[in-house]
């Protein structure tokens, strides 16, 4: 969005001839630009999200001209509450005492949100602007991640209640963790089912060891490049990777090639504006793209493989041609490296309903298959993932994704090759079960879910689970399914479902 021209040349003309000052031209220029989109009150969900788009690139833009701090800086403990907030500065919370955030834009599933879980702070996102805009610097908050419930200036009763139910949660959640770090995760009927930790930051692999995660499902390697206005070098990377795979001691270590692009901004790379990000320039379209950067970091990813068990993933892969691009020049990068270790498995991730309908033939080109349901849901219904007034919408239990993860597992059945899911759905409890019922042996999730995930599949059989999920593909809506798992379920997981023994 820095290099789109009609910004550029705004800019440029306030400053040459309305002589203003850099910093009062970027604002004009956004001022005008933004009242190109609307009034903004019925305004399209999309059209809200691409005038916040301006408003936030330009608004990093005036605090590096003026050399101010662009990232989030606390010094005491807070609630952040904010219009938005990026995954880079959600990460960088877990170095902050940030007690918990809210913010207006996102849903469930959006990045920030998936950030916030794996960081295990609190937080309700997509909240209604005019309760955003009642709150005031100082004012007390109650923040309930686990209902997405604020409470601005609460009584001293809700307080309390607030407080107790926090204390019970912790309880629950420590007693979960205590019991089952290193027991294999185990259906009642002692099937074996494989617990994954997805990761953003190498900081995270201790809290998915210490939470009982088996390996690393899916390391999101994006966050290296957030940031910065270059991309990270080889030796920078390689040292990242490197770190990750020596801590995870032996176990499996699965890391995606990067997916920047859609709600996932990096200034290292100059992407062209796009009326729509998520259906543009991204993910593995944007790394075939720039080949000599792609080069490095599987390069990166290669010697990395020296220290462990490494897997290379993926991401919104739509063609075959794509996967077999990326495997030449893994293949260009083992030569140039000189490689001999054991043979580097690559996948790739079914998010695209493209993928996921054609599974059988991309199974005859990969090793082993991972769903993301966050953007395979997106695609699949046609549902933005960051807007708040879709997100109910937005449900991976939608017979038309149950259907498609059944017909992924099944191809990927048919080839013997490993099946796992690393999306929201996985660290559901209810879609837990549905997918160990629809034949996943792998699942992967933020660290956070691990032990309430291990403790909920102790508590089912796989006949109970393939009964369930034989109900729900013959279901017809998403409220159905939920509601046959929960008919089913809620009694014996009612701890888990709402997070402490009351």
């Amino acid at each position: 969005m820095l290099g789109d021209p009609f910004l550029h040349e705004k800019v440029e003309r306030l400053i040459r001839k309305d002589r203003l000052c850099a910093e009062w031209a970027v604002v004009s220029a956004s001022d005008e630009v933004t009242r190109l989109f609307g009034s903004g009150h019925n305004e399209d969900a999309y059209i809200q999200e691409r005038k916040h788009d301006v408003v936030f690139v330009c608004d990093r833009l005036v605090r590096a001209l003026a050399g101010t701090e662009p990232t989030l800086s606390l010094t005491e403990p807070a609630v952040v509450v904010a219009r938005d907030v990026s995954p880079a500065d959600t990460a960088a919370m877990g170095e902050m005492p940030v007690l918990a955030f809210v913010t207006e834009r996102g849903s469930r599933t959006s990045h920030t949100a998936i950030m916030a879980r794996a960081l295990e702070i609190p937080a309700v996102v997509g909240v209604e602007s005019p309760l955003l805009g009642e709150l005031r610097t100082g004012d007390q908050v109650v923040v309930d991640g686990f209902r997405g419930v604020i409470v601005v200036n609460p009584t001293p009763l809700i307080i309390e209640d607030a407080l107790a139910r926090a204390k019970r949660h912790s309880a629950f959640s420590q007693g979960l963790r205590g019991g089952g770090r290193d027991r294999p995760t185990m259906t009642a009927c002692g099937e074996l089912v494989r617990i994954d930790a997805n990761i953003e930051l190498p900081e995270e692999v201790s809290v998915a060891i210490e939470a009982g995660a088996q390996g690393i499902g899916l390391y999101r390697t994006e966050f290296l490049y957030v940031n910065r206005n270059v991309p990270p070098t080889e030796e920078e990377q390689y040292a990242v990777f490197q770190r990750v795979v020596e801590q995870m001691d032996g176990r499996p270590v699965t890391l995606r090639t990067f997916d920047v692009g859609g709600d996932k901004f990096a200034s290292a790379f100059a992407l062209p504006p796009e009326m729509n990000p998520a259906l543009g320039l991204r993910a593995v379209r944007l790394a075939l793209r720039v080949p000599d950067v792609f080069l490095a970091h599987l390069k990166a990813m290669v010697r990395a493989a020296a220290h462990g068990d490494v897997r290379i993933m993926i991401p919104m892969v739509t063609s075959l041609e794509e996967v077999r691009q990326v495997k030449r020049l893994l293949l260009q990068a083992e030569s140039e490296l000189g490689y001999q270790g054991p043979r580097i498995r690559v996948g790739m991730m079914v998010e695209v309903p493209a993928a996921a309908v054609i599974a059988d033939v991309f199974a005859r080109e990969v090793d082993f298959f991972s769903i993301g349901t966050n953007d395979l849901v997106q695609y699949a219904l046609a549902v933005d993932r960051t807007s708040r007034k879709l997100a109910t919408l937005a449900s991976p239990f939608d017979p038309a994704i149950v259907r498609l993860i059944d017909n992924v597992v099944r191809a990927g059945a048919a080839r013997n090759i490993p099946v796992a899911l690393c999306g929201a759905m996985a660290q559901d409890p209810l879609g837990a079960v549905l997918l160990v019922g629809l034949g996943l042996r792998c699942l992967s999730m933020g660290a956070g879910a691990v032990p309430e995930i291990k403790e909920t599949l102790s508590r089912v059989t796989v006949a109970e689970c393939e009964r369930l999920a034989q109900g729900a593909l013959e279901a017809d809506t998403a409220e159905a399914v939920e509601e046959l798992l929960a008919g089913e379920l809620a009694g014996r997981l009612l701890d888990i479902l709402t997070g402490s023994v009351e």
